[in-house]
């Protein structure tokens, strides 16, 4: 929705939102960088981004699966403005299960998204945050043939079953579909690996946001995921832009086409 007359973005139908003049080139540059989320309107408000933070080697955690801390605190900060920022933040059950995390906007001002957890087989336990403390709606996505046990548990109203493919995957086009029927129409993916890996394999994320930190792990967790490609000719390769985040590197990866 377009802002109010002097505040700091000004919103033209043919360009969306721009920076009013005066700002300092780090305000230019963060506002670049989130220019093409905020330009989210009506129609094309259905959009999902995700963001991955990794080592040079492409490693988001230690193979015991230490992840704390891979990026620097700019990469933290930034997590949190795009939780704000989008209508649902989504996680898959092992980020759930081994972070426990609130998944809300501590470090930035702006409402708390609604939380998603995709849980196909309730592997998250009943007492996990985001189920108990109350901080916003939380929903959890699971496999059809466990609905009635994760209805017990939270209420229908929370719960979203669905029924896997082929590859035992959750359709996520549906889920898509069916968040955007609640009103959740921007959605951002925080992790782990493996789920924003399945957005990209299922044709389900708009734009990536992958953060680089200048370590090596070795042998640690991989990152993103997607088809294996045989030749260069046939790899993946998306527009991108890079930002300085700190002593980090966030490579912005339109993933449209």
């Amino acid at each position: 929705m377009p802002l109010a007359d002097g505040a700091a973005l000004r919103w033209s139908g043919a360009g969306g939102y721009a920076l009013r003049p005066g700002w300092d080139a780090e305000a230019m540059q963060l506002f670049a960088l989130l220019k093409p989320l905020l330009d989210r309107q009506g129609a094309g408000a259905d959009w999902t981004i995700a963001q991955l933070g990794q080592s040079l080697d492409g490693c988001i955690a230690t193979h015991c699966g230490d992840a704390f801390y891979v990026n620097g605190p700019e990469g933290l900060t930034h997590l949190h403005r795009l939780r704000a920022l989008c209508d649902a933040v989504v996680v898959g059950a092992s980020t759930a299960s081994l972070d426990n995390p609130q998944l809300t906007t501590r470090h930035v001002a702006g409402p708390n998204p609604v939380r998603v957890v995709l849980d196909p087989r309730l592997r998250v336990r009943a007492d996990a945050r985001v189920f108990r403390d109350g901080a916003a709606p939380t929903l959890l996505v699971c496999d059809a043939a466990h609905r009635a046990q994760a209805e017990a548990r939270l209420g229908a109203e929370q719960v979203i079953a669905l029924v896997p493919g082929a590859d035992g995957q959750l359709p996520l086009p549906a889920l898509r579909q069916a968040l955007a029927e609640r009103g959740l129409r921007t959605l951002f993916v925080e992790g782990g690996g493996v789920t924003v890996s399945q957005f990209a394999q299922q044709g389900c994320l708009d734009r990536l946001h992958l953060i680089v930190a200048p370590v090596v792990i070795g042998a640690g967790r991989p990152g993103l995921q997607v088809r294996r490609a045989d030749a260069m000719a046939q790899a993946l390769r998306p527009p991108t832009r890079t930002f300085a985040l700190g002593g980090d590197v966030l490579w912005d990866m339109d993933l449209r086409g």
